[in-house]
């Protein structure tokens, strides 16, 4: 992926495959995962089980893959996300955005280790997140919309502090569920998303643009090849 643009696009699975298919592309910068993909998959949450995916993303172009620790208690979470940290430089310890997870993020975060604070829900969850230097925040646009909340503007409202602010921080925006959500965010300067296959589907089978090409192809064949020189 170009060095140049701030764009990065992740892959929101657990799916080998899937993984193999959209890095081949060459525009996909990471993987990010969580303890509720892993269930669905069949995954036990464990660290091996997560050393594992993260071995196999990296061998498959990922430049960056998030996981998540879960607990809820301070040491076990330090500990846990320590070890995820130890397993590769390019791991993103993914934490809940509660009073423990903040703490736990500070301790990380002083530690060097590269902390995603996750499930952020409204946009004033963004000052400690700025305030500790947390090089990612994920917002849940879907579930956001789902509580009644106007999804969109709580997301420009948390990218325009950190674009105040000056922040280094990242707004990694999860939970889209519709491509136009994700070009309005794009459009107004939001630079880094993470998609579910479905939406990836939708995303790159655009009904125009497949009809557009298979006309293209018909019309290729419909000459005899010496009409064609």
């Amino acid at each position: 992926m170009s060095e140049i643009s701030r764009l990065r696009l992740f892959i929101d699975s657990t799916d080998e495959e899937i993984w193999r298919r959209f890095f081949a592309g060459g525009y996909f910068y990471g993987v990010t995962t969580n303890p509720k993909l892993l269930f669905n998959a069949g995954i036990p949450n464990t660290i091996e089980n997560l050393a594992g995916l993260a071995e196999k993303a990296f061998a498959l172009g990922a430049q960056e893959i998030h996981l998540q620790i879960w607990g809820d208690e301070l040491e076990v979470m330090l500990a846990r996300g320590r070890q995820l940290a130890a397993l590769d430089p390019r791991v993103s310890v993914k934490i809940p955005i509660t009073e423990t997870g903040l703490r736990c993020a500070r301790q990380l975060i002083e530690d060097g280790v590269r902390v995603t604070l996750t499930a952020v829900h409204a946009s004033e969850q963004m000052l400690p997140v700025i305030a500790l230097g947390a090089a990612y925040a994920a917002p849940y646009l879907g579930r956001m919309n789902d509580a009644g909340l106007d999804g969109e503007h709580e997301i420009l409202a948390m990218q325009a502090m950190i674009d105040s602010l000056g922040s280094e921080t990242r707004l990694l925006v999860a939970s889209i569920r519709e491509p136009s959500e994700l070009s309005r965010l794009a459009g107004a300067g939001c630079d880094t998303f993470t998609l579910v296959p479905e939406l990836l589907e939708e995303l790159l089978n655009n009904p125009q643009t497949l009809a557009a090409t298979a006309d293209f192809e018909e019309k290729a064949s419909a000459l005899p090849q010496n009409a064609r020189r």
